[in-house]
């Protein structure tokens, strides 16, 4: 035990209370509490901070200590653990490779190189061997911590550059921690597991190598980046990957080419083109969205593409999302400078000039104004992926101009409309994270406790479950982040609700009171989809591109089996389309086999086999994607079938 003379007192979540002497450590708490909690430990909390077990404790405080069953702390443990290991196995196997930084990413982690050599598939093989030695080592990890001069100094002499340039980086003067485990030794801030053997050697998997700019600028030497997975057990792992194999089946950009739904190409980086079947799709879900929000008392608006640099100047845009804006400079006739406009990232500021035109009152609160506004945001080109990252966009936006006292009512009518439309579109599982008060905020305390109480109750009346993400919400105000689960269990943040007292008062948004002074109304920012393009890939691999059969872009292919078919096909065809079925015609000279076929890869829900019993019998032979057993139909209830599957969910 330390020698410190100095009492402190920890405080354990049951709420009991213990004296150790100061400078005591997690290890030797758990110790104290008992021997089999001593072996299990594998970190602590301390005043809700990761502590390692050997970091010493100095002031009262609350502690948790962490197992192997605590998933959020062991999983963090693994994965930083592993990102040690393999650069310790990479510089084993290759002692020039100068190593930089590796930080804990979603499922696993990443770790950048400067190898003149690229990484190959078998390279990854042997670092993986090399890994599983270093586990069985069972080396012990030791930590101490170093001024900065004498860190500097051992990376100087190690001619380890980028970790001198990392330390030069850290602001102030503070000492840094320095760990081992065996002869190997990384700059890191910690938490970290106590020996090499806690690591589970048949649960993590090497996934990659992508290259990445050291500090993230195109200006400075570009590195390689090794992405590695790992979970808990061999099971765990197991299941990661089979969803990852399900996941590429999946994938929106292979089924959008098989579909004809849309591309993109370099002349247009990030903008989507999308085909007629796309469109169709995005037409649909666009008109569905349109029709919830009416009935919802929505108010429906449109606002200019290109804006004056000024209103992003007021909203604070201009200084904040500066980097990632579309700036236009255009010539005015007669200026003499030129006037610099910007293709909007958002539409919050434009929606506060609509609601700034004419004087409001309380009785006009809340108003609700929507709008499928077009958006354009500079994303990098690493970042970009199909239609899930993209630089065009359309958002499901809408802000909603209320009162103090009607927050939570507004945000209860948010919810029961986002948990309905989501249901609508096949997603019956979503989470609600609520992102409370930052540290750094506008507003008192006594407001923060009634937005945030607001937000709280109105989720609570609905009897949601919910997670609270504590000093995550926007300087301004707590915002709701929904995330819903698709088919093979991946969690989409898509729909948001943020409280906003700021942004009217940047923008001089006023409304006369009961008591007739003038007031500044709350502003929420709400989206169901978020974007439409994104949204559209998530539909795509949750259904596998099998989408609903009221969104589906070709619902229906009349296809004949012989020619003298043809004439009853197209009267088929016409008569479903006159009941509003998305239908064609397939009269081409081929087997019906490989129309089947070839209209399956195309993800057509139902085709309808004419021959000539169907002919005479004046029926239909309906198969559908994914069955191979065909149904006999009278011609009249197959269309009046098809018509009311046809049919959007908040029509029928």
């Amino acid at each position: 035990m330390p020698s410190d003379s100095r009492q402190i007192s920890l405080t354990f979540p049951d709420g009991n209370k213990r004296s150790f002497a100061a400078g005591v450590t997690p290890a030797e708490v758990a110790a104290a509490i008992a021997p089999s909690l001593g072996k299990a430990a594998i970190s602590a909390s301390i005043d809700g901070k990761h502590f390692d077990l050997q970091w010493p404790i100095h002031t009262d405080a609350k502690i948790a200590i962490h197992t192997m069953k605590d998933d959020a702390q062991a999983l963090e443990l693994i994965r930083h653990d592993f990102a040690h290991v393999m650069a310790r196995a990479v510089q084993k196997l290759w002692p020039d490779v100068k190593v930089t930084i590796g930080p804990v990413i979603e499922n696993g982690w990443y770790y950048d190189f400067d190898r003149d050599e690229p990484f190959s598939p078998e390279d990854l093989g042997a670092i993986e061997r090399e890994m599983k030695a270093i586990i069985n080592a069972r080396d012990p990890v030791k930590t101490e911590v170093w001024e900065r001069s004498r860190a500097i100094a051992h990376y100087v002499a190690k001619n380890e550059p980028f970790k001198v340039e990392l330390i030069e980086a850290i602001p102030g003067d503070e000492p840094l921690r320095m760990y081992w485990h065996g002869h190997w030794q990384d700059l890191c801030r910690g938490p970290h597991l106590q020996h090499t053997g806690q690591l589970p050697a048949d649960a993590f998997k090497l996934m990659s190598v992508a290259g990445a700019y050291w500090r993230g600028d195109h200006r400075n030497k570009q590195l390689q980046r090794i992405y590695g997975v790992a979970f808990k057990n061999r099971d765990d792992l197991k299941a990661y990957l089979t969803m990852l194999e399900e996941a590429a089946k999946r994938d929106h950009r292979k089924l959008g080419r098989e579909m004809e739904l849309f591309h993109l190409q370099e002349e247009a980086p990030g903008m989507v083109f999308w085909h007629p079947n796309g469109w169709t799709i995005y037409r649909t879900l666009m008109d569905y969205m349109g029709r919830r929000l009416r009935r919802a008392d929505y108010k429906e608006i449109k606002t200019p593409q290109v804006v004056d640099r000024v209103l992003w100047e007021r909203s604070g845009h201009w200084e904040a999302y500066r980097e990632n804006m579309f700036i236009v400079e255009v010539d005015e006739e007669g200026a003499k400078e030129k006037r610099i406009n910007a293709l909007k990232p958002m539409n919050c500021p434009c929606h506060v000039q609509v609601y700034n035109q004419g004087l409001k009152s309380y009785r006009d609160l809340p108003l609700r104004l929507a709008e499928f506004g077009s958006c354009h945001r500079y994303e990098s080109s690493g970042s970009m992926h199909g239609l899930m990252r993209v630089r065009g966009f359309t958002q499901d936006d809408a802000h909603i101009f209320c009162t103090e006292d009607q927050i939570e009512s507004e945000c209860a009518k948010f919810i029961a409309l986002l948990s309905s439309v989501y249901r609508d579109l096949g997603f019956d599982h979503f989470d609600i994270k609520l992102s409370t008060r930052p540290d750094v905020r506008i507003g008192s305390d006594e407001t923060w406790d009634k937005v945030e109480g607001a937000l709280t109750g109105a989720i609570e009346k609905l009897d949601l479950p919910y997670e609270i993400n504590p000093g995550d919400g926007a300087f301004y105000g707590p915002k709701l982040d929904f995330k819903l689960t698709d088919a093979i269990g991946r969690e989409w943040q898509c729909g948001t609700f943020q409280v906003d007292p700021n942004l009217p008062d940047r923008l001089g948004a006023e409304y006369v009171g009961e008591d007739g002074a003038k007031h500044r109304p709350y502003m929420l920012h709400r989206a169901i989809l978020g974007s439409f393009e994104r949204f559209i890939g998530i539909l795509i691999e949750n259904y596998a591109g099998k989408l609903p059969f009221w969104l589906a872009p070709r619902q229906v292919v009349v296809a004949s089996i012989v020619s003298d078919a043809d004439e009853y096909v197209l009267e088929v065809t016409e008569a479903l389309k006159a009941k509003g079925i998305r239908a064609e015609a397939d009269t081409r000279n081929e087997k019906i086999n490989y129309k089947v076929r070839e209209h399956s890869v195309g993800k057509v829900p139902v085709i309808l086999a004419i021959g000539m019993k169907e002919v005479e019998e004046r029926t239909v032979s309906i198969r559908r994607l994914g069955d191979n057993r065909t149904e006999t139909v009278a011609l009249p209830d197959a269309i009046s079938g098809l018509a009311a599957e046809a049919t959007p969910p908040d029509l029928a």
